[in-house]
C-alpha cells in the first residue's frame, strides 16, 4: 500500500464532535480527511473529488434511528463509484441496519463508541482492498483494449542502416526522459515500434503502455474513448468505463495518427496534456492522470497549422522532441534483415518447413520500391510463406510484380477492388490520408477502419 499520507478519507456525520474525533485519530496515522454533515454534501464532494475511503453515519436530519437516509446515500455512492470503499458507523442498537448496509455494498461497519485500534485496522484493510479492486478493474479494461487490438506484440525494431542510426541514438538519449515525442513518417515506416522502444527504455517501462488510433475514432465516441464515461452518460453506457488517459496513468500513452484529431476536440486534448486533468463523459468529477505522451502522424502538421486544421499550441505540446522515420527505400541495407525477421515469424505461425529466400527473391526485395514500407514487406513475406511450394521462397512467391501492375478488376472480389482503389488513391495523394479520404468520399474514421481492415 502507498504511504497513508497520500490517502484521502471523507468523514460524513451530522455531529461535529464525531467528525473532529475521527479527524484527529486519522491524522495521527497520516491520513488526510475532509468532512460533510449531510447526504447532499457527501454526494457533491464525491462527484468532484477522488477519495480512498468514505466513513459515513447512517442517520442524519430526517430521523436519528432508522438509518434510511444512510442506506439511500450508500445506494447513490454505489452508483457514482462502485469501487469506492464505504464504511458505515452506527450505534450498538442499530447493528441490524449496519448489516443491511453491508448487504447493499458497504465494506464494513463501526459501532459507536468505537475502538480506535479496530477502526484503524478497518481503514487500512479497506483502503488496501479498494486499491486492489480498482487495479483489477483497470487491468480488465486494459486487457479488453488489448484483445480488441488483437493483443499482438509488435515486431522487434530492426535498424542497422545508416539512415536509422540517428533514430536509435535519439531513442537512447530521449527515451529515459518524460519528454513528449512526435514521430513522423510515411505509413508503414514503424512509428508504433519506435513508440514502444521509447517506452521500453523509459522509467515507465514497467507501467501501462496504451495505444489508440486517433484516425479510427468516430467523433461521437472520441471523448468516451480518451476520457472514459459514467454509467448512463449515453444510451449504450451500461457501466462506468475508464478512458485511455486513465488507463495509461503512470505509464505511456501513444496517440497514433494525431493529425486526424477534429478541431472541435483539440482544445480538450490540449487541456489534459497541460494539466493532466479530465472528466469522464457524463460526470463533473475531475480526474488526473500522469502520462508520458508519444504521438505519431504521416501528415505535415506545420502545413495543417497553416491551413487552420491543427492548433499550433497543441503542436508545441506534442513535439518537444520530433523524430522523422525514413521510408524503407532510403534504408535498403535493412531489407534483408527485415525479410529474414518476418520470415522467421511467419514460418513459425504457419508451421511451414521453409529455410530462407533464394537469390532471386532477395534481389526482388532489394529492387522493389516498397511504397507501403516495412508493413508492406511484412505482408509480402507472409504471402510468400503461404504460396511457396518448396523449402525456399522464390521471387514469384512474393507477388511484387503483381503488386506493381494493375490487376484485372473483373477478376477481383469487392474487398480486393476496394483495397486496390484505396491503395491507388493514397499513392496519388502522396500518402496523405485526409486527402485520400476526401477523394473517396469517406469519413475520416471510416477511411481508417478500411486501412486497418486491409493492412494498408
Amino acid at each position: 500500500m502507498a504511504n497513508p499520507s497520500a490517502h484521502r478519507i471523507l468523514v460524513a456525520d451530522d455531529q461535529a464532535d464525531v467528525i473532529e474525533a475521527l479527524r484527529l485519530l486519522l491524522k495521527s496515522e497520516g491520513y488526510a480527511t475532509e468532512s460533510a454533515k449531510s447526504p447532499a454534501a457527501v454526494i457533491k464532494l464525491v462527484e468532484a473529488n477522488d477519495y480512498d475511503l468514505v466513513f459515513m453515519d447512517l442517520n442524519y436530519a430526517r430521523d436519528t434511528t432508522s438509518g434510511q437516509e444512510g442506506l439511500e446515500l450508500l445506494q447513490k455512492l454505489q452508483a457514482i463509484d462502485p469501487t469506492l470503499p464505504v464504511v458505515v458507523m452506527t450505534a450498538w442498537a442499530s447493528v441490524d441496519v449496519a448489516v443491511e448496509a453491508m448487504r447493499r455494498g458497504a465494506r464494513d461497519f463501526v459501532t459507536k463508541p468505537w475502538d480506535n485500534a479496530r477502526l484503524l485496522a478497518i481503514v487500512k484493510n479497506q483502503i488496501d482492498l479498494g486499491f486492489a479492486v480498482r487495479a483489477y478493474r483497470r487491468l480488465e479494461a486494459e486487457n479488453q483494449i488489448l484483445r480488441g487490438g488483437g493483443g499482438k506484440g509488435g515486431p522487434t525494431l530492426i535498424a542497422q542502416s545508416a539512415a536509422m542510426r540517428p533514430i536509435l541514438d535519439v531513442i537512447a538519449r530521449v527515451g529515459p526522459s518524460d519528454a513528449n515525442v512526435l514521430i513522423t513518417g510515411e505509413n508503414g515506416t514503424g512509428k508504433g515500434l519506435v513508440a514502444q522502444a521509447l517506452h521500453a527504455v523509459s522509467s515507465r517501462a514497467g507501467k501501462p503502455y496504451i495505444s489508440v488510433n486517433m484516425g479510427g475514432l468516430p467523433e461521437g465516441v472520441f471523448e468516451s474513448e480518451l476520457f472514459g464515461h459514467v454509467r448512463g452518460a449515453f444510451t449504450d453506457a451500461k457501466a462506468d468505463r475508464a478512458g485511455r488517459f486513465e488507463l495509461a496513468d503512470t505509464g505511456t500513452l501513444f496517440l497514433d495518427e494525431i493529425g486526424n484529431i477534429p478541431m472541435s476536440q483539440q482544445a480538450k486534448i490540449l487541456r489534459t496534456i497541460e494539466t493532466g486533468e479530465f472528466e469522464r463523459v457524463g460526470s463533473s468529477r475531475t480526474h488526473r492522470a500522469n502520462v508520458r505522451l508519444i504521438s505519431a502522424t504521416n501528415s505535415d502538421l506545420q502545413a495543417e497549422v497553416a491551413a487552420g486544421r491543427f492548433r499550433q499550441d497543441l503542436l508545441f505540446r506534442l513535439n518537444t522532441i520530433q523524430l522523422h522515420l525514413p521510408p524503407l527505400r532510403e534504408r535498403r541495407e535493412d531489407i534483408d534483415l527485415l525479410g529474414q525477421h518476418f520470415l522467421k515469424q511467419h514460418v513459425a505461425r504457419y508451421r511451414k518447413a521453409i529455410t530462407g529466400f533464394d537469390d532471386g527473391a532477395l534481389q526482388a526485395m532489394r529492387d522493389y520500391a516498397w511504397p507501403g514500407n516495412v508493413r508492406e514487406l511484412d505482408h509480402a513475406v507472409e504471402r510468400a510463406v503461404l504460396m511457396a511450394a518448396g523449402r525456399v521462397i522464390r521471387a514469384p512467391d512474393l507477388g511484387l510484380n503483381s503488386a506493381q501492375a494493375a490487376p484485372r478488376l473483373e477478376e477481383m472480389s469487392i474487398e480486393e477492388v476496394e483495397a486496390f482503389l484505396i491503395k491507388k488513391t493514397l499513392a496519388r495523394c502522396d500518402g496523405n490520408a485526409r486527402k485520400a479520404a476526401e477523394e473517396l468520399g469517406l469519413s475520416r474514421s471510416a477511411f481508417y477502419r478500411r486501412l486497418e481492415k486491409y493492412g494498408l
